[in-house]
């Protein structure tokens, strides 16, 4: 029995890892095992930036992949707690019938969806801010250096 409250909280929890996958799909689902990818290859980027300094250009295409890996998760949990009772038990919960409360919503269910929104908005357009920014600042030194 999968439960959807469970299924949410883990997405928003750690989603960024696949552990959302692992729970409704089992281990051997390999989407779930290409979750930690980005989100490593983020953390890199946060350590090259910690190491190096914010000067470090291949720290600016990493990091953005650990905000879009949280973003991605966040979505999930939104997708997951807005799923209708009886499409999850159908979806899920194949042998249960199409009203088990295993498929229903609460309010741990509500609060879940509603730190996703928060956190996966602050993810994503965190991601793009720092990409953004990166991305003119090296345009705006790369000009300079043509004008001089």
């Amino acid at each position: 029995m999968k439960n959807k409250t469970l299924a949410v909280w883990i997405a928003l929890l750690g989603g960024a890892l696949g552990l959302h996958r692992f729970y409704l799909k089992g281990l051997g689902d390999w989407v779930g095992w290409l979750h930690p990818v980005p989100s490593a290859l983020g953390w890199w980027g946060v350590t090259r930036v910690l190491d190096y300094g914010q000067d470090d250009k291949l720290s600016w295409l990493l990091i953005p992949l650990l905000g879009l890996s949280i973003a991605t998760s966040c979505l999930m949990a939104i997708l997951y707690a807005l799923t209708e009772r009886e499409r999850w038990n159908q979806r899920f919960n194949p042998g249960l019938p199409a009203q088990a409360s295993a498929g229903g919503t609460n309010g741990l269910t509500i609060a879940a969806l509603v730190l996703a929104l928060l956190l996966g908005t602050i993810a994503f357009m965190g991601s793009l801010a720092f990409g953004f920014e990166r991305y003119f600042e090296y345009q705006i030194d790369e000009a300079r250096k043509i004008s001089q």
